[in-house]
């Protein structure tokens, strides 16, 4: 499952703020959510998610440092969630 533009708002990190997601610009995408969840603190979606959030645990669909994925978007100016500090979203690629 994966996906890529979707017009959505996302809450900015104040609260109350509405802004445009980068999904809703064409400039994220979102692979396997299930494998590579969004983790903050604590709370995992898709909650389905919750076996794969640890990432020290073996998973073949696990998105990290080694995989293709990371590097082929990396190399092309996109960012990784995995990488953000004050939450984790193993699924997702952007591009500012």
């Amino acid at each position: 499952n994966t996906s890529c533009f979707n017009f959505r708002e996302v809450t900015s990190s104040g609260g109350g703020r509405h802004k445009l997601s980068f999904h809703a610009y064409g400039l994220a995408v979102d692979l396997n959510p299930l494998y590579n969840p969004y983790v903050k603190k604590g709370k995992i979606l898709p909650q389905s998610a919750k076996p794969y959030a640890n990432r020290k645990n073996a998973n073949p669909y696990r998105i990290d440092h080694d995989d293709l994925a990371y590097q082929l978007f990396t190399s092309h100016g996109f960012t990784w969630g995995g990488d953000w500090k004050s939450l984790k979203d193993y699924q997702h690629f952007e591009k500012k």
